[in-house]
């Protein structure tokens, strides 16, 4: 019980719960698309099943993700992936996938599923990574956060709209987390000779801090170059 509740393992709980707010917006738009042609009896049945089902399996892949975590070098492969979904959320606006609605209960269900699966890669990845090993925080962190993101989803992502600054300290989490992965992988700092302590957390920092002000920096390119667009 004291591993449970130890702070590394709270301070897991509130990044994996964070994490998931941040990367699953889209999610709730594939609930509402794959439900609204069913009678308004069934939705709530569709919304309960499909997001019991996506939770489950999200927890799944992420337990299996922890497990692969301990093999040399998949901390390193975790760790760039995150640097790379951390700059992406700042700088890429995603598209509303294409989810087909329907009239049955079982098929939307099924479609809230497979959608939620394949949409939610970054956040296993990311969730696995920010749990420090503690399997139980994902789970826990996972359940608090999915009713979080389905029926809070539209106003999150008004304020994240609103101040963007709080979609920078989002990405913040994911690319520190992904900077600690890189520095806690054994085979890596090894190769390196890298020793663990103030440097490592140092890089992670310092990779941290050039992931925000690239994705910055882009992002003020774009907006350039959409107001020369506007004048021309």
């Amino acid at each position: 019980m004291d591993a449970i509740w130890s702070y590394d393992a709270w301070i897991a709980l509130i990044k994996i719960i964070a994490i998931d707010i941040i990367l699953s917006g889209d999610n709730a738009i594939v609930i509402a698309m794959a439900t609204r042609k069913l009678p308004k009896e069934q939705q709530n049945k569709a919304i309960f099943w499909g997001t019991g089902g996506a939770v489950i399996l999200r927890i799944l892949f992420a337990a299996i993700i922890v497990f692969l975590l301990k093999i040399p070098f998949v901390h390193l492969a975790g760790g760039l992936l995150l640097l790379w979904i951390a700059y992406k959320v700042l700088v890429e606006h995603e598209e509303t996938a294409n989810i087909q609605s329907s009239d049955r209960l079982l098929k939307a269900i099924w479609t809230i599923i497979v959608a939620d699966a394949v949409m939610s890669l970054d956040n296993v990845v990311a969730v696995a990574g920010a749990s420090e090993g503690h399997v139980g925080m994902i789970a826990f962190g996972v359940a608090i956060s999915i009713p979080i993101m389905i029926f809070g989803s539209k106003a999150i992502v008004a304020i994240m709209e609103k101040h963007v600054w709080i979609t920078y300290i989002g990405s913040g989490i994911l690319a520190w987390t992904g900077g600690k992965m890189m520095m806690e992988d054994e085979g890596f700092t090894s190769f390196l000779h890298l020793p663990k302590g103030p440097l490592s957390y140092a890089i992670a920092a310092g990779l941290t801090i050039f992931v925000l002000a690239l994705a910055y920096l882009t992002n003020k390119k774009a907006e350039a170059q959409r107001e020369k667009g506007r004048m021309i």
